[in-house]
């Protein structure tokens, strides 16, 4: 047996044979023995390759059925004998694929597309098919503006306009993976989201998205409402436009130097994972008769009913410490001003806060007088009200964390703004909803008497509405 294979040779396993110049004797006969005599070939042929002879190929034994397959081939190869080993194998694949690869894509020599490669040209991302019906027709041209406001609490105009406001800070690029959800698609969920309250579950099989989908886009669009549109749509009038509000606020009530009406309203939320005690809500549990807890909400209101302030505190808080711990009570009151808030009775009655009388036995004037600072501080409550019927999430318990619970009440109070100022209207079945948190006739205690300076000033004013003027201080 030589050690060599022939140039001219074609099988990678030649060494197996016998020497070039038996070829012609021993090949015929390997095929003329009997069946005994073949096996017993076969056999010989499975024996270790030495070492020596081809380093590079394995010493184990070779399969009988590799030696049996390469030996003696199908009819559809050709019918060629002798053997082949592993590298042969391997090399015969290299070469039939580097054929093939020089063929146009998906076809080969013989013009047949190859399967793993057209199964590879069609593989994509998978994603989900849901349905997007419902949004499709609330957001085509056949869908009339009156089911449109009603789902989402304002018309296509004063909606488009929103979206253009927001886009900025919504909107996200295409990617190579999956179209980006457009602005109009994601402010949209998170209107029916505050509008309704509804599940994320509900709310994803609407839009045709996934939970965590939608549970992401909510929250963007919460904190792009209260980062982005708060600093322009709510905002504490200057000093030309507060003698505005002033200017009607007197004209409608007869109050002189109002320029907001102040209420403040309960959020219900989850029970809280720190401080719990701090938003244990009193009123609230002897009204649902479980230990409920929520945030108050103090908001002031022009004589339009739009927010001029938004304010934020824990639940177990009385009306008159949220308003003690306001941000903003610095810039009313004193230097010879005469701009002043209106409140009901569970406020104090101090220089810049104009409350109701709170005594028994009044006399007219003092009746006079309470009725019309109740006519003012109404539109406060009438704007709440109107808040919390347009966005029922405020209504119900809120499951949101802690952390954005503030961007979420703040986003209805932009948005309730946005529908004020735009004229919408609100439908009158919301309108049956009532508050349930009105604490206008709970005087407060918990505050320092008032000072005589300022009760005086009080009376003066209630005298003057009376008779037809007023003093001012």
């Amino acid at each position: 047996m030589h050690d060599d294979v022939g140039p001219g040779s074609s099988q990678p396993n030649a060494p197996f044979a016998a020497d070039a110049d038996a070829d012609s004797a021993n090949i015929p006969l390997l095929f003329a023995a009997h069946e005994h005599d073949h096996h017993q070939a076969v056999d010989a042929m499975m024996m270790p390759l030495p070492p020596q002879v081809f380093a590079d190929l394995p010493v184990n034994p070779i399969p009988s059925s590799v030696v049996q397959g390469s030996i003696f081939p199908g009819a559809g190869e050709g019918g060629a004998t002798g053997s082949t080993s592993r590298s042969g194998n391997r090399r015969r694949r290299q070469t039939r694929s580097s054929s093939q690869s020089n063929d146009a894509p998906g076809e080969s020599s013989g013009g047949q597309a190859h399967a793993p490669d057209r199964a590879r040209a069609s593989r994509r991302v998978w994603v989900r098919k849901r349905s997007t019906e419902w949004w499709d027709h609330l957001d085509g041209p056949s869908c009339p503006d009156a089911e449109f406001r009603r789902a989402f609490r304002m018309s296509r105009a004063t909606f488009g306009t929103l979206c253009d406001a927001l886009r900025g800070a919504v909107a996200k690029e295409d990617t190579a993976l999956r179209t980006a959800i457009p602005v109009r698609q994601r402010v949209a969920v998170c209107l029916w989201r505050l509008a309704t309250a509804e599940p994320l579950r509900e709310v994803s099989r609407r839009f045709g998205l996934g939970i965590s989908t939608c549970h992401s886009i909510v929250l963007q669009v919460y904190h792009a409402l209260a980062t982005v549109l708060r600093p322009k749509t709510i905002t504490w009038p200057e000093p030309d436009s507060a003698a505005t509000v002033a200017t009607r606020f007197e004209a409608a009530y007869g109050l002189p130097g109002i320029i907001g009406a102040v209420y403040t309203t309960r959020v219900p939320v989850v029970v809280p994972k720190a401080n719990v005690a701090a938003y244990y809500d009193r009123g609230l549990t002897e009204r649902s008769q479980k230990a409920s807890y929520s945030v108050a909400v103090q908001v002031v209101a022009d004589a339009d009913g739009a927010f001029t302030d938004v304010w934020i505190e824990p639940g177990s808080l009385s009306d008159a410490a949220v308003l003690g711990r306001w941000a903003l009570s610095g810039l009313l009151g004193g230097h010879g001003q005469e701009q002043r808030l209106v409140g009901g009775t569970s406020y104090p009655l101090i220089d810049w806060m104009l409350v109701p009388y709170a005594h028994q036995n009044l006399t007219w004037t003092e009746h006079a007088f309470n009725e019309l600072v109740a006519a003012a501080r109404g539109v406060a409550r009438g704007a709440v009200r109107r808040l919390k019927a347009r966005w029922r999430c405020l209504q119900r318990r809120s499951e949101v964390t802690m952390q954005d619970l503030p961007s979420m009440i703040a986003a209805c109070c932009v948005l309730h703004n946005v529908c004020e100022r735009a004229g919408e209207e609100l439908d009158p079945d919301l309108m049956q909803y009532e508050l349930d948190d009105d604490d206008g006739d709970v005087v407060a205690h918990d505050t320092a008497p008032p000072a005589p300076a300022v009760q005086a000033a009080r009376d003066r004013i209630a005298h003057g509405l009376l008779h037809g003027s007023h003093a001012s201080n």
